[in-house]
């Protein structure tokens, strides 16, 4: 899958260009220290890695890792007036801070500006949470286990006919944010939803007024989880959620006190982007990483990261058990031109949420594109697993041979795989959805433009296989992080600016519908891409939503629209690039969508507006509400 990345080490899943990361792999004895990709982390190699970092760093100071495992604010305080202060004397307050966000995968928040207790839209008061299970909800990335991403009637509160009388009713800035990158969760009558920021807010969903946040030690992306929790005293539920440092944590979705965190992975560029899935006491969450951003350098002993799923105990976060989709452990192969040791086999970074199969007691999760050369067999493949023991049950690899970083284009290196791949992995979760004609599919949607029906019952067995692309997808890939079915079709968003329609009964194209930005395409370029007035490439990458009757899409050009499922003609559309008066009274804008999708529940409609790293695009700050009553 191509990544990107934030300005502090945050990783966005879609297709296109690439920024490298802010995070830089901890030196090796057999190689120098961090390569410079920041301004942070160019500070933090001339003034810092003689010591923490590189085959001559003191002993007894905190190496690289760990480092990375502090808040910004605690480097901060070390570098301004503790115990590194002296060391630090000569860097200005400015480079502290720089230093500090580049360790801390996130912007300082020394004065808690986003906190809940900082904004004037505190709600007077905390009422008792409502039974999530009892009323309308968007619960983590989709409302069932199967990852349809469709809200049926009853849930959603909105059908086709409301769509068309639908206003903004309010928003909610993230302060010192600069990516919308977190889907909101609908559930009790409130909105849980994680920023770039490393904030999880609780919001009322009617008004949008905050009854609490809790500060992350990096960025939350993923959609946060909310479940019953059991043996732990006066909880009666719990949100949880994972951050742009492998962090898992579950908090009291009343309070926002945190109840457990654990750290799951101890590679420097692991982090959790897909949203864990609470299924039966326990918490299954997905693990990916950004190595290949960086393994291409020449001075990196590439590569070590190997994609995995864990369970943990939700009441403990206890690890109950953890599966690498490629079991074989790295092992030494061969030295690089610049003398330094590589390894095989890597990749297979699990991007998605898992889609629970209460039937068969598996779950299943796609996974990402190998770095290493022969690509694993598990690499761009779904994968079964056991709910109970972790073990692999069975996969199917939708693209073979796919050996592929970011970092070797355009000009490989001789850490580069010699037959470079396509990047087509899996952005999207494998969505479990009952046949037309009896039966279920295990719906498989690669970044090729595939759109493969699996038999689940029949372990991954094809049912049938087409490809919705006008062309084949390049290199950046055609979808990105999936789309919504319901019990007829799956309806897809694509990167070239098309929406499909894929009948589940025959596995042929239904319709599809040329969408054009309110900006007016302008002429394509030389590779023939479309692009805006302004510049910015069109397509479409963020996950698609489902009610009755119609389908939610947004654009990198901004716009949020709703289509009819029965023709793919537009029925609404919302321009979000521009400036808003939010609730907490932070000043924000909207921008590009290219990551997660809207979420509905209760008559409403919420969606996060900023998605920075696509097409070129634009950055945002805020959440919008719409009603249409």
């Amino acid at each position: 899958m191509t990544k990107r990345i934030s300005r502090f080490g945050g990783l966005w899943l879609a297709c296109g260009a690439i920024l490298l990361s802010a995070i830089a792999p901890p030196a090796r004895a057999q190689g120098p220290s961090p390569l410079p990709t920041s301004p942070g982390q160019t500070l933090f190699n001339q003034n810092c890695a003689s010591c923490h970092a590189g085959p001559n760093h003191v002993e007894r100071a905190p190496d690289l890792k760990t480092l990375m495992e502090f808040t910004p604010e605690s480097v901060y305080a070390a570098v301004t007036t503790g115990t590194m202060s002296l060391p630090a004397q000569k860097l200005t307050s400015d480079e502290k801070r720089l230093i500090a966000e580049y360790l801390g995968g996130r912007p300082l928040d020394a004065k808690h500006s986003g906190s809940a207790e900082s904004m004037p839209d505190h709600c007077p008061t905390n009422p008792p949470l409502m039974d999530p299970s009892a009323g309308p909800s968007w619960n983590g990335w989709s409302p069932d286990r199967g990852n349809t991403r469709f809200a049926a009637a009853k849930n959603a509160g909105l059908t086709a006919e409301d769509v068309p009388q639908l206003k903004l009713k309010w928003a909610f800035g993230f302060p010192n944010g600069d990516t919308a990158f977190g889907q909101p969760t609908i559930a009790g009558g409130r909105v849980y939803i994680g920023s770039d920021i490393g904030y999880v807010y609780s919001l009322d969903a009617m008004t949008g007024c905050v009854y609490w946040s809790f500060h992350a030690k990096s960025g939350v992306r993923t959609a946060p989880s909310v479940a019953p929790l059991k043996g732990t005293g006066a909880t009666k539920y719990a949100v949880y959620f994972g951050d742009m440092r492998a962090n898992a944590y579950a908090v009291d979705a009343a309070t926002g006190n945190q109840i457990w965190t654990q750290n799951l992975s101890d590679h420097y560029t692991a982090r959790i982007t897909g949203a864990p899935t609470v299924y039966a006491g326990r918490v299954y969450v997905p693990i990916a990483a950004t190595e290949e951003a960086f393994s291409a350098a020449p001075s990196y002993p590439c590569c070590t990261f190997r994609g995995s799923v864990a369970a943990l105990d939700a009441a403990t976060g206890r690890q109950i058990w953890r599966t690498y989709v490629i079991p074989e452990k790295p092992q030494p192969t061969r030295k690089n031109s610049a003398g330094v040791q590589l390894m095989a086999p890597a990749g297979g970074a699990v991007w998605n949420s898992p889609t629970i199969d209460a039937k068969l007691h598996a779950l299943y999760v796609g996974t990402g594109d190998a770095f290493t050369e022969p690509a694993a067999k598990n690499s761009d493949a779904v994968v079964a697993l056991d709910l109970q023991t972790g073990n692999i049950l069975w996969s199917f690899q939708a693209v073979k041979n796919d050996s592929w970083m970011v970092g070797c284009v355009p000009v490989p290196t001789d850490n580069c795989p010699k037959d470079l791949g396509v990047d087509y992995d899996f952005g999207s979760s494998p969505v479990l959805v009952s046949a037309p004609s009896g039966g279920r599919l295990l719906l498989a949607t690669p970044k090729s433009g595939d759109v493969i029906a699996l038999d689940p019952d029949r372990k991954g067995a094809v049912v049938w296989r087409l490809n919705v692309s006008e062309k084949p997808a390049p290199n950046n890939g055609e979808i990105a992080f999936g789309g919504s079915t319901d019990s007829r079709r799956i309806y897809l968003a694509l990167e070239d600016g098309n929406f499909v329609a894929v009948d589940l009964a025959t596995g042929k194209r239904a319709w599809t519908t040329q969408l054009e930005s309110l900006d007016n395409l302008g002429a394509p370029t030389a590779n023939g891409e479309n692009r805006t007035k302004a510049g910015l490439r069109f397509g479409q990458s963020a996950a698609v939503t489902g009610i009755p009757g119609a389908v939610f899409t947004g654009g990198w050009d901004g716009i949020l629209r709703a289509l009819s499922t029965e023709d793919g003609k537009v029925l609404w559309q919302f321009n979000t690039v521009q400036e808003f008066t939010t609730v907490n009274g932070v000043a924000a804008k909207g921008g590009s969508m290219g990551g997660p999708g809207p979420t509905v529940a209760n008559g409403m409609l919420y969606v996060g507006s900023g998605y920075a790293n696509v097409g070129g695009g634009m950055p945002g700050n805020v959440l919008l509400a719409f009603a249409a009553k």
